[in-house]
């Protein structure tokens, strides 16, 4: 691959569709399509509208976006700073091991040292082999000793009604 012919943008208000495709392809990846609710109006009141609490990135490759990156701020207590989540990131499958994902995490790891933030994290299915040897190639260490765990749907209703 050309150099000259990737590059990284932020997301705009007019790629919410496209945003919205990558997530949907992501979520047939994952097998968890049935899990998909977020809809464009969704994604451009919570990307670009009011209290912006996620942003997004493409990549392209001869101006045809080949994939995304959505991320946000988290904040470390332990090590007073914030750091940045990466919530998805996706390449489309045929441009894969060409340079798109890496170019992807380089984006988000430069503008996490440009806002001062402590680290870079993100989750991986366990079954997705290919994923976590990407990230072990990127120098990324897996967090043994923890457990993710999630609040949602009818519990977290249930909990938020609680006396």
């Amino acid at each position: 691959m050309n150099r000259k012919d990737l590059r990284i943008r932020v997301a705009g208000k007019e790629d919410v569709p496209l945003v919205l495709e990558f997530i949907k392809k992501l979520a047939r990846y994952e097998r968890l399509s049935h899990e998909v609710t977020v809809t464009e109006e969704i994604l451009r009141e919570n990307l670009f509208e009011g209290r912006r609490v996620a942003e997004a990135i493409l990549a392209e490759h001869q101006q045809i976006a080949v994939g995304f990156a959505l991320y946000f701020h988290n904040f470390s207590t332990f090590i007073g700073q914030a750091g940045i989540f990466i919530e998805d990131l996706y390449v489309d499958e045929l441009c894969r091991g060409r340079g798109f994902g890496r170019a992807l995490f380089l984006y988000i790891a430069r503008l996490a040292r440009e806002r001062g933030c402590g680290r870079v994290e993100w989750s991986v299915l366990d079954w997705n082999r290919p994923a976590i040897q990407f990230y072990e190639s990127l120098g990324a260490k897996p967090q043994s000793g923890w457990t993710t765990y999630r609040l949602a749907g009818e519990a977290l209703q249930k909990l938020s009604e609680a006396p």
